[in-house]
């Protein structure tokens, strides 16, 4: 004879998940930032396909377990925008990674890995709030999330430096449209991770 918490569950498995999916888009960004910092920075995509792949899953199973849970942690919709908001953190990373093993030879003077380190490093806090959402503790979660605003306002200080070099006059028209497109790709990548953060924190706040 099933219990009632064996069959409405108590919900837990969507922390696991939604934990699963913030690990796998912090392992995209790894992979990122040793590829881009090593000494021939040639372009290996299994890594990238691989944590895409496993935020996918991840995705599929935080849709599938709000189809069969009768019971759930937080509310659905705060999953749902949380789980979307992690899947596009890879997205972006593999956005780069595809279009900078096309532009290698263009690109060999240009170091992105300063970029890329304040990518991990901003996955790596998203992955600290999703862990701490089950606490519903409402300042440490505001702790890494004026973390995280840190990283953002920095990327986007760096970012200023970027245009006064694009704007320099010492590139050609190639380089300048290059650095400008991948420099943003990075930048929306932070963004992406700003946004799960916020996500993060207000459902704490929702519920705290």
């Amino acid at each position: 004879m099933f219990s009632l918490q064996t069959i409405f569950g108590q919900g837990n498995q969507f922390y696991t998940l939604l934990e699963d999916a913030a690990v796998a888009a912090h392992d995209s960004t790894k992979a990122l930032h040793a590829m881009l910092k090593a000494a021939d920075r040639q372009p290996s995509l299994d890594a990238f396909k691989l944590a895409r792949q496993r935020e996918r899953d991840a995705s599929e199973k935080i849709s599938q377990s709000l189809v069969d849970s009768f019971i759930t942690p937080i509310e659905r919709e705060d999953i749902e925008a949380l789980g979307s908001a992690l899947y596009k953190i890879p997205k972006q990373v593999e956005k780069f990674a595809d279009r900078y093993s096309l532009a290698t030879q263009h690109l060999a003077h240009i170091d992105f890995a300063p970029r890329a380190a304040m990518l991990e490093q901003a996955a790596g806090v998203v992955v600290e709030m999703v862990r701490k959402l089950k606490l519903m503790k409402l300042e440490p979660m505001k702790a890494l999330g004026d973390q995280l605003r840190f990283i953002e306002n920095e990327a986007d200080r760096l970012m200023l430096e970027l245009y006064r070099e694009i704007y320099s006059g010492k590139l050609d028209p190639l380089q300048m449209f290059l650095l400008k497109e991948f420099f943003e790709i990075l930048e929306k990548a932070i963004d992406r991770c700003r946004e799960a953060g916020v996500v993060a924190y207000e459902i704490v706040l929702k519920n705290s």
